[in-house]
């Protein structure tokens, strides 16, 4: 626990150094680097020792403030989470110093640094936090962090508009979440999880539907469930890159963090709430993968990529939830521990995809897929490591992404095998999902990759990009290496989770261990297969370069079928590609089809381009907000600036509460 509390005390110390030196920029976002950096290697060595020990280290202070104590504890399951936010809060950082190195505003990037700290150590205390209110203070520290990092180029219309979103969509979540504390904490006589978890047995079912109800609305705003994922496609492209990796990757995580706490205090799971969060993820893992497919804004398709990932978490909680539901822990564990998995995979993935998208466009001046091509020549680093993590978020062997799904899919086909019909029903659902989902992210990340560093330069962007500096290919080289050993590693890995699969269940670490190790050796023989292959494939790349490099190796054009100057223009785009695979999906119906078809004898220059907005957005937020705005300007008229109306207002509501209060 000590270097846990070190490493708030590091973050937090290095935001009052970065307030206090802001009239020497340069100083101060050094001050902020640095003690993000140091705060983040304490924490994560913390997470390491707590998931690896199983031991569970806590504080407890007394304070005045009604509902319990000041209580902090660190678990293995709180260290799933710290290992990540830490991990990736170090690597954004150095990421980050060399991303804003140079930029306009000294001042503003300078305060960026504190609001960083702060959001660090926010999520911290987010997932030390055992006591209510304790809790709610960090949630609401961490909302306001990235909100002030989200809105960090303000000057924008659409950055204010991304900003006020978020705020809003955050806000909305903690209205749920302060329900549920209220009806646990009236219930357990404490705020405390402690005593919430001791009540959770007794509550009755319909406190604790409701309970569970709010806790999946609350946290399911925070994770980007659809459909109360709107904020998130609009946040991750306005801040800056290192802070959209952050985001993505660890902070919604804290919203899969808070569901799963919350579910230990509701007792024994219901089966329908399995069914609940199976469903929820099979519609955020589809419907996400979706809108990414159609996305041309590089930032914009790895954000609707989150809310896909966060529905293969949901899954392997839904698959989880429904086998302790039916008393088939098998299924229960590795469920669980696919998702826990995911958790630090999706992390790591995410995190160096946006770091590469911030590479592309701090290099290239521009996001727009349709604008790039042929990066990979003239940024080899930011590609090939790019290129891993597309692999990896697609779930192929023998990278890390493929080791979290594999667990869900090992534990969806051993509850076809020998579980209830039930369950059967349910495993199936799982695994069509994650098929489906895999499928279409690979032809996201194909079109992703293919069009933005294959190929020719299709616009002045792409022409000459500078690459990134070493700052900046540093952090994605480790996160690409983290993908790869994650991977090779997997019978290790996995069997690792038992104890925080333990805690999530609210079982014996035995149980969970001995699931997970029947696991080990399919993993294995998979992952060893797979990385043979590859390596085979390596070794003839290298003798191939090897036999060749001896002799005289000449260059020509591939046969561009009788035009004599093939342009970039002939080349896919982003939408071409997409296009007959968004057909297929009734999602297509809301996609605004723009071209220009050839006419004449010497046609003029054609074009084809697709626009596919989100549909909640526009068909569900935007007029429900409109009509209640128009429905509350009625009551503009109560405004009209009279003092002594408003005093009239005063003493008339008085009156009311006194007769109210002498009933």
């Amino acid at each position: 626990m000590i270097l846990s509390l070190i490493s708030l005390a590091a973050l937090m110390l290095g935001g009052v150094l970065v307030v206090l030196t802001k009239g020497a920029p340069v100083w101060s976002a050094r001050a902020g680097v640095a003690s993000a950096v140091a705060g983040c290697v304490c924490g994560c060595i913390a997470g390491f020792q707590a998931l690896v020990g199983g031991r569970t280290e806590s504080l407890e202070i007394p304070w005045s403030v009604p509902g319990g104590a000041l209580h902090l504890a660190l678990d293995p399951l709180s260290a799933v989470f710290l290992i990540p936010i830490t991990g990736l809060g170090a690597l954004c950082a150095i990421y980050g110093a060399a991303y804003f190195q140079g930029h306009r505003d000294a001042k503003g990037v300078a305060l960026s640094w504190f609001h960083y700290n702060l959001l660090v150590a926010s999520m911290i205390g987010v997932v030390l936090a055992r006591n209510a209110l304790l809790f709610l203070v960090a949630w609401e520290t961490m909302a306001l962090a990235s909100f002030f990092l989200v809105s960090f180029e303000h000057g924008k219309a659409t950055v204010r508009t991304a900003g006020w979103i978020y705020l809003i969509a955050c806000h909305l979540g903690t209205a749920f979440l302060l329900a549920l504390f209220a009806i646990l904490g009236e219930r357990a006589g404490s705020l405390d999880f402690a005593a919430m978890a001791q009540s959770g047995a007794a509550l009755p079912a319909s406190v604790s539907r409701w309970a569970f109800v709010l806790a999946l609305l609350g946290f399911g705003t925070k994770a980007g469930y659809i459909p109360v994922h709107v904020w998130l496609p609009e946040a991750h492209p306005a801040a800056p890159s290192h802070v959209s990796a952050l985001m993505s990757g660890v902070m919604i995580k804290t919203g899969i963090y808070g569901l799963l706490r919350m579910l230990a205090c509701l007792g024994a799971p219901a089966p329908w709430w399995g069914w609940c969060l199976l469903g929820t993820g099979l519609v955020s893992g589809i419907l996400g993968v979706l809108f990414a497919l159609a996305q041309h804004d590089i930032k914009r398709l790895l954000a609707y990529h989150s809310v896909e990932n966060i529905g293969i978490i949901t899954i392997g909680l839904g698959v989880g939830c429904i086998g302790l539901s039916y008393g088939a822990q098998g299924v229960a564990v590795l469920g669980f521990a696919g998702a826990l998995l995911h958790v630090l995979n999706h992390a790591v993935f995410k995190g160096l995809l946006f770091l590469g998208a911030g590479a592309v466009l701090h290099g290239a001046g521009t996001g727009d897929i349709d604008h790039l091509g042929g990066l990979l020549k003239r940024m080899p680093v930011t590609g090939v490591t790019f290129l891993i993590g597309s692999a990896a978020i697609c779930g192929l062997p023998p990278l890390n992404g493929f080791v979290s799904e594999f667990l869900i899919y090992l534990g969806a086909f051993q509850g076809v095998a020998s579980s209830p019909g039930v369950v059967v029903a349910a495993c199936v659902a799982a695994i069509a999902g994650l098929a489906l989902i895999g499928g279409l992210a690979a032809a996201c990340f194909t079109k992703a990759f293919g069009v933005i560093f294959l190929g020719e330069p299709r616009s002045e962007h792409a022409v000459h990009p500078h690459p990134a500096s070493r700052g900046m290919r540093v952090p994605m080289l480790a996160l690409a290496a983290v993908c790869v050993l994650i991977g090779l590693s997997a019978p290790v890995v996995a069997p690792g989770l038992a104890n925080a699969v333990a805690g999530a269940m609210n079982t014996p670490p035995g149980a969970a261990r001995a699931g997970l190790n029947a696991a080990v050796s399919p993993l294995a023989w998979v992952v060893g297969v797979s990385a043979a292959g590859l390596a085979l494939i390596l070794v003839l790349a290298a003798l191939r370069k090897r036999l060749l490099a001896a002799r005289t190796v000449g260059a020509a054009g591939t046969w561009d079928c009788g035009y004599v100057r093939p342009t970039a223009r002939m080349q896919y785009t982003a939408s071409s590609f997409a296009q007959p695979v968004l057909d297929v999906f009734p999602l297509a119906r809301g996609t605004r089809y723009r071209q220009v078809q050839p006419a004449g004898v010497l046609p003029a220059p054609v074009s084809f381009s697709t626009e596919t907005k989100d549909l909640f957005r526009n068909r569900f937020y935007e007029p429900f907000f409109k009509r209640t705005a128009e429905v509350l300007s009625w009551f503009r008229r109560a405004q009209h600036g009279r003092v002594q109306l408003y005093v009239l207002y005063l003493a008339l509501a008085l009156i009311v509460l006194l007769v109210f209060g002498l009933k």
